[in-house]
């Protein structure tokens, strides 16, 4: 199998304000968010990385997006470091997480005309791929409206569709049904499994231990910003629901940190 994303060691770091302190119950002014890193993922597979809010999995997600610089480490995305040829890894992934949203301004149309724009895909390659991806998610009744007049999960959508208007090869998600009602989570999980039939590598994060189990083939379980287990689902579940794993390996790191 070819390894499509190596991640390297990578460390983040954030100064807490007071009011943060507090709402972390920490004294410590600093939080290591992701602590030495690593992992790889393979072409044509579902990664996931499983964690509790707070793990370090956003943090993960917008170092290997290049929205953020990591402290150390670094991340090579089909050979593109995230540090030394960050526009380079842009033109490979597409990012969905809930924490960018679409301006409420324009419409679905515009934005995916916009977008498309941005990253120079041809006029006619652009409308071929709105076509079929507003076909596929049912935008296209709302492909004119303002993205503020949308309800939840057409915002959702319109978001996937949009991050995919240069067909990366590699498709990163932050908590991909997160707030969807279960028709909406449906057809977005459904996308995904689509996404690997078409040989794409995903890496999608969450805490919903349902959503790796239907679509991962490999998954990593990150607390406190390290991993603690990566490999298959099934080497990582050992014959137990991935829930109580979770909740055993979870118990270990807490008794060694206590």
């Amino acid at each position: 199998m070819k390894t499509i994303l190596e991640v390297q060691d990578l460390c983040k770091s954030f100064r807490l304000s007071p009011k943060q302190q507090k709402l972390e119950k920490t004294n410590s002014k600093i939080k290591k968010a992701v602590d030495h890193l690593s992992f790889s993922a393979y072409e044509g597979e579902i990664f996931g990385l499983l964690g509790p809010n707070g793990a370090g999995k956003t943090t993960t997600l917008r170092m290997l997006a290049t929205l953020i610089r990591p402290d150390s480490g670094d991340a090579l995305v089909d050979g593109a470091s995230i540090l030394s040829q960050p526009e380079d890894v842009r033109t490979k992934i597409g990012f969905l997480t809930s924490e960018l949203k679409l301006e409420e301004f324009f419409t679905p149309n515009y934005l995916f005309d916009f977008f498309s724009e941005l990253h120079q895909v041809p006029p006619a390659l652009r409308d071929q791929r709105k076509k079929t991806l507003f076909q596929r998610f049912g935008i296209q009744q709302f492909a004119e409206v303002k993205v503020a007049n949308l309800s939840t999960g057409m915002k959702q959508k319109a978001s996937l569709a949009i991050s995919l208007v240069h067909d990366p090869q590699i498709v990163i998600f932050d908590e991909p049904t997160n707030g969807l009602d279960v028709l909406t989570a449906k057809v977005v999980t459904d996308f995904l499994q689509e996404l690997k039939e078409q040989g794409k590598t995903l890496i999608v994060s969450t805490h919903i231990f349902s959503l790796i189990e239907k679509i991962c083939d490999r998954v990593g379980i990150i607390v406190n910003g390290r991993m603690v287990l990566c490999d298959t689902l099934a080497a990582v579940t050992a014959g137990q629901s991935l829930e109580d794993r979770f909740f055993e390996l979870y118990k270990e790191v807490a008794g060694e940190e206590a």
